[in-house]
């Protein structure tokens, strides 16, 4: 299986690691911007993409998000597979005549939102799914520190401080809206508020507040990059009881804050093998996987429709 890697960034390790992890039969390729680009050990060098002699099987997406766009057009127009980081785009302009280039080509691609295989919200979702149970409102918060994301490098130069680069809170953190509609769908209304007036004196939304009507409730999301100490937690308000899922500690608490799920033993970081293995096993048996490019865009365009 050969695989072509567009940005070679953190993410992009993370990735090439869980395909390390998963042990598989491969050959990475990186596509650099530079001729004396170091080399990596297990890594493949090209320069160009134009004029490709490789059969690549998937291309991974992970260089900035003001990128994403030109190359999975061009990737597209080359008939390659795509896992796409998340967010998939940082604008709707043009968004159309990619999503009519993917269906016309019937790629398949997938936005990377690995925490839709967290434990806690797998289980979440079966509840959901199993169960029949009424909600009566959503409460998810999910609050950090952008100087610590990245602590050897000045905070305000990476591409999650500057909104020319696809950065911002509501864009960082992405997965809050996505996981809520693989939750609960698509709401019937939804309203913003995006602002950037934190100590933290940055160009980027670094607060973002949504709300989502759906027909018997409403979820609200909070985000930010200023909360020193992280929390990321999901309420859920039924009518016979009440769930505090814990995405930090990996937890579900109960009204009674009794301990409902929890698996101590999980790392996030086994999410990128979870979610590249089920993209791996879609294109192997034919099977077109959730969260495509389509899918995802109408996410964002809940996300951004009010910046």
């Amino acid at each position: 299986m050969k695989i072509l890697i567009i940005g070679l960034g953190s993410i992009a390790r993370k990735h090439i690691n869980a395909l390390q992890d998963l042990k598989l039969d491969i050959d990475i390729y990186a596509l650099r911007s530079k001729l004396n680009s170091e080399i990596e050990e297990g890594i493949q060098n090209i320069y160009d993409i134009e004029n490709l002699e490789i059969s690549f099987d998937f291309a991974i997406i992970s260089n900035p998000t003001h990128l994403h766009f030109e190359f999975i057009e061009k990737l597209a127009g080359l008939n390659i597979p795509l896992f796409i980081e998340k967010p998939a785009v940082h604008t709707l302009k043009g968004v159309d005549n990619l999503i009519e280039l993917i269906e016309s080509k019937q790629l398949v691609t997938y936005v990377a939102c690995n925490l839709r295989f967290h434990p806690c919200l797998e289980y979440l979702k079966h509840k959901l799914s199993d169960e029949n149970l009424k909600i009566n409102e959503v409460n998810i918060y999910c609050g950090s520190y952008l100087p610590d994301w990245r602590p050897s490098v000045d905070f305000r130069k990476v591409y999650s401080a500057n909104a020319s680069m696809g950065g911002g809170v509501h864009l960082d953190l992405f997965h809050e809206l996505d996981y809520s509609d693989w939750l609960f769908g698509i709401p019937n209304r939804s309203k913003s508020t995006l602002r950037n007036v934190s100590s933290l004196n940055i160009d980027a939304i670094d607060y973002a507040n949504y709300i989502l009507e759906y027909d018997t409730f409403t979820v609200n999301v909070i985000l930010n990059y200023y909360r020193r100490k992280s929390k990321r937690i999901i309420e859920v308000l039924f009518d016979n009881e009440s769930l505090e899922v814990d995405l930090v500690n990996n937890r579900i608490l109960n009204d009674d804050n009794e301990v409902v799920f929890e698996s101590p033993n999980f790392e996030v970081r086994n999410t990128y093998c979870f979610q590249l293995d089920y993209f791996i096993s879609c294109l192997r048996n034919n099977i077109h996987p959730m969260n495509s490019f389509k899918e995802s865009i109408e996410i964002l365009k809940i996300i951004i429709k009010d910046e």
